[in-house]
């Protein structure tokens, strides 16, 4: 392609609608069910699996952050709540909505992170589409990505099944997705400051198989945190949680970040955590499995399921106790 940047054109449908695909996309992605650019996937299952699909938008800005791009983001996003929703991720599709005036460098180094990211994940991108829209109506690029995955038998995960004396575990550090991608907008620079948490738990999942059958609850505290993730669990249910300050994992860099700012990283975004609600009995076990993996190094156990119907109460490390409740408004707004 002899443009740099998106042209309308490169949206119309004609010659360089077909040259955009072909050199950026076909290049990429076009092996296996994406080869000959059908308008659909036909995907092979295996009699009697089930399926989970699902579905999300991106639109982080900016593009590119400290640890990731909107392209890693699309990926890890969509792998990610088709793992805690008991699945192994099979297959993507990606649409594109590109702006007029986008440099090709940059949409080439999203769609780098998107086949890296796919790649490391064991997914592949079957379908998709892309359109491109004049100056001024999108910020560089928007991403959909879909996905299905092949449901694991052995889970039976629902916020009903929790009861008192469970176990909260999570897998690494919080909030710091949320906090990298304020400061890169911002352009607040700290040394060794925070990276994007943005990554795939699929392999946590995986690695909680065996315990399945104690494993009550799963989910990624994307946009809302900790907070409203654990709110959610004990909405409607004669349940509450405790939570100990002393024992959540937060990096220095994100604290550093958020204490400038006043934020409370409780209700800051993670793309690479996951939340698990665990019998006691299975908990440590859980934890040990998850440690064994690079992504769950920083894994611990950061509280318990009590009978104080419908509350989440932090112990602080002072000793005090504090209602953690659900984000009012949009706290920061496009972190993914």
């Amino acid at each position: 392609m002899s443009e740099q940047t998106i042209q309308l054109g490169h949206g119309g449908g004609g010659l360089m609608s077909r040259d955009l695909i072909q050199s950026e996309i076909v290049t990429r992605f076009g092996g296996g069910m994406l080869k000959g650019l059908p308008d659909g996937a036909t995907l092979p299952m295996p009699a009697g699996r089930e399926l989970v699909f699902t579905t999300d938008s991106f639109v982080v800005q900016p593009l590119e952050f400290p640890g990731g791009t909107i392209g890693d983001l699309a990926v890890h996003g969509t792998v990610n709540d088709l793992a805690v929703c008991g699945a192994v991720p099979r297959w993507l599709s990606l649409s594109l909505i590109l702006e007029e005036g986008l440099p090709l460098s940059t949409l080439r180094r999203v769609l780098d992170s998107v086949k890296r990211t796919a790649d490391d994940c064991g997914v592949s991108v079957v379908t998709g589409d892309t359109k491109v829209v004049a100056r001024g109506q999108c910020d560089g690029v928007y991403i959909n990505t879909s996905g299905i995955g092949e449901k694991m038998d052995e889970f039976d995960l629902s916020a009903g099944r929790v009861s008192p004396g469970d176990h909260i575990l999570v897998s690494g550090s919080v909030g710091d997705h949320g906090m990298a991608v304020l400061a890169a907008r911002e352009g607040i620079r700290i040394t060794h400051g925070v990276v994007s948490d943005t990554g795939p738990v699929h392999r946590l999942v995986q690695a909680s198989r065996p315990f399945a059958r104690d494993v009550k609850f799963m989910r990624d505290p994307t946009r809302g945190g900790l907070a409203s993730v654990l709110n959610e669990v004990v909405e409607d249910q004669a349940a509450g949680i405790l939570l100990n300050e002393a024992a959540i994992p937060f990096s220095s860099g994100a604290k550093g970040v958020a204490e400038m700012l006043g934020v409370d990283l409780l209700q800051v975004a993670s793309e690479g955590r996951m939340i698990m609600i665990v019998a006691a009995s299975a908990s440590e076990a859980v934890l040990s499995a998850w440690r064994s993996l690079p992504e769950g190094r920083d894994a611990a156990r950061i509280g318990v399921v009590t009978d104080k119907k419908g509350r989440v109460i932090l112990e602080t490390l002072t000793g005090g106790h504090r209602l953690v409740d659900v984000p009012r408004g949009e706290l920061l707004p496009r972190i993914c």
